[in-house]
């Protein structure tokens, strides 16, 4: 199985699951991110405790892109910093503007770089990185 089938894989799978789209009890964060462009829209919540990203989790609907990229960041960024969160979702979008290219330090966003090749796709950027805009939007309040 080639790389791409593999990441392929990990979209769907991602983007069918539900273990992170649920509301969380009284989060201390809630942002909206909407992408006019196909409707795509999502709720993130968020559970700080001490600077740190205790809980994560989404609602809205939208396609399978969206849905997988918005399930995929809440792994990666679950139990980060704010620092560190805003790092991943820096280089995740550097990824998506082909400014990083540099492989090393793509390894940092784990299952996130199955986006690497959206960029290709120029109509599906914006489903890929709603989610990390919203949760940019969300640590920088």
């Amino acid at each position: 199985m080639d790389l791409n089938a593999i990441y392929t894989e990990l979209i769907m799978e991602h983007s069918t699951s539900k273990h992170n789209k649920r509301n969380l009890d009284n989060p201390d964060i809630k942002e909206k991110g909407h992408n006019p462009s196909c409707g795509d829209e999502i709720t993130l919540e968020l559970k700080l405790n001490n600077g740190v990203i205790e809980d994560l989790a989404f609602t809205g609907q939208g396609c399978a892109i969206s849905q997988a990229s918005t399930s995929i960041m809440i792994d990666l960024i679950k139990g980060k910093n704010i620092k560190e969160a805003l790092k991943l979702t820096e280089t995740f979008i550097g990824m998506i503007k082909r400014e990083i290219k540099d492989d090393e330090e793509l390894y940092a966003l784990e299952d996130a770089m199955a986006f690497k090749n959206i960029s290709n796709m120029p109509a599906r950027v914006k489903c890929a990185v709603l989610a990390w805009h919203t949760l940019k939007e969300a640590l920088e309040k």
